[in-house]
């Protein structure tokens, strides 16, 4: 089935419906996170980091994810997903100590990365390649709106509630995105089915294409988890109240959510170069100007630029991904891929505390916008060489579903 009788709604329920629930669910919890861990006792510091389990645990299970996907099946892994993320929000609504709330967020984390892995798989599965980028885009855009709409319903449920009703939320959005999986009858596969194969083996073999684009992708999701963090700490720095860092916030989002399918329009039809380089360069340029801001409305600026970056960017690491993965293979490369951007977000706010260390803040919004700005040229050279849409102009031949280009290692 070409592009002119697929239309992306065809799949708007079993691939985004989900993702949106589960996205809104996650974005209730987070923001009350560190809360509860001081209501549990914990210290500033291991509260801090608490905050940071959830991503810890995707890091984590993003490998394993496609170990499971393979085994069984993409569907049975997002219900599987969807159940363990219930029961991890629900016991993290009901434990009394910091250290369970812990276990309870990296068993999150572990769920959400089986999750994602396996809605990027089926959607690559079954969306046509002219169509790819638009597909991942607003798979990619429905859970920023997720995120969105996750903390005001997670603040109307505490209202009532306390800080229990933000995991309730949770728990409802994991057993909704369960409820409509089921009610959407997804079949098991469509196309070609992932091979079983050890995950070390597909990293071997596909070596070249995670040092190569894989390196980009990694830089993007430096910048993209530097970005959230460099903004509300220089915020701090300047003596910016909380409620402009949240009022910053608010606005960029708003902003990134208009963004995700016109730019994955643009990746269709002139080549997901013309996506990569301009939304990473402005990541770069925007950190490198951070701190010549002194005011709210000089963040604001910085901000507003580095939210069109990242809106831009929406879907992006996902495409790439999808470009570069063998059909035979998809499932256990999707999971190095993830593994790599995975990886670029836990080393984006540690750079930042390794360089804070030892100079000023704006050093550290200097040197990671460097690097972002040098890893656009990294992302200019790789980038068209993987895009499988040249692939299939110079041989002359129709683009079919699923087939990634000039994978091999």
């Amino acid at each position: 089935m070409g592009s002119r009788e697929f239309r992306l709604w065809q799949v708007a329920v079993p691939a985004f419906g989900p993702t949106v629930l589960n996205a809104v669910g996650q974005g209730a919890v987070l923001p009350v996170v560190a809360l509860s861990a001081l209501q549990l006792g914990a210290s500033v510091g291991f509260a801090a980091f608490l905050v940071g389990v959830l991503g810890i645990g995707q890091f984590a299970g993003s490998l394993p994810a496609g170990a499971l996907v393979v085994r069984i099946g993409e569907r049975r892994a997002l219900l599987v997903a969807a159940a363990v993320s219930a029961v991890a929000w629900a016991g993290a609504m009901l434990v009394r100590t910091p250290w369970l709330l812990g276990i309870a967020l990296l068993v999150a984390g572990l769920a959400g990365a089986v999750f994602s892995l396996a809605r990027q798989s089926y959607v690559t599965e079954v969306v046509p390649l002219e169509l790819r980028a638009r597909a991942l885009s607003t798979l990619g855009g429905v859970s920023r709106i997720g995120l969105f709409i996750g903390p005001f319903l997670g603040a109307a449920a505490g209202h009532f509630w306390g800080l229990t009703g933000a995991y309730g939320v949770g728990v409802a959005g994991s057993v909704g995105a369960g409820v409509v999986l089921l009610a959407a009858g997804e079949p098991e596969s469509i196309a070609v089915k992932s091979e079983p194969q050890p995950i070390r083996k597909v990293l071997w073999d596909y070596r070249r294409t995670f040092l190569t684009l894989g390196a980009g992708v990694f830089v993007i999701a430096v910048a993209r988890a530097a970005r959230t963090s460099l903004i509300p700490l220089w915020g701090e720095h300047i003596g910016l109240s909380a409620t402009d860092t949240s009022i910053v916030f608010g606005i960029t989002n708003g902003i990134e959510m208009l963004l995700f399918y016109p730019a994955g329009l643009v990746m269709d039809r002139f080549g997901r170069v013309w996506i990569a380089v301009p939304s990473t360069l402005l990541l770069g340029v925007g950190m490198l100007t951070l701190p010549f801001s002194t005011a709210l409305l000089g963040v604001l600026a910085v901000a507003v630029l580095m939210a069109v970056g990242n809106g831009l960017g929406s879907g992006i690491v996902k495409t790439l991904g999808a470009d570069a993965a063998p059909a035979h293979l998809r499932a256990q490369f999707l999971g190095g891929w993830t593994f790599c951007a995975e990886f670029g977000s836990v080393i984006g706010p540690i750079l930042i505390s390794a360089i804070t260390f030892v100079a000023p803040l704006a050093a550290a919004a200097v040197a990671l916008g460097a690097v972002t700005i040098a890893g656009t040229g990294w992302l200019a050279r790789w980038v068209p060489y993987y895009d499988p849409r040249k692939a299939a102009t110079s041989a002359s031949v129709p683009m079919s579903r699923g087939r990634g280009v000039r994978s091999g290692g």
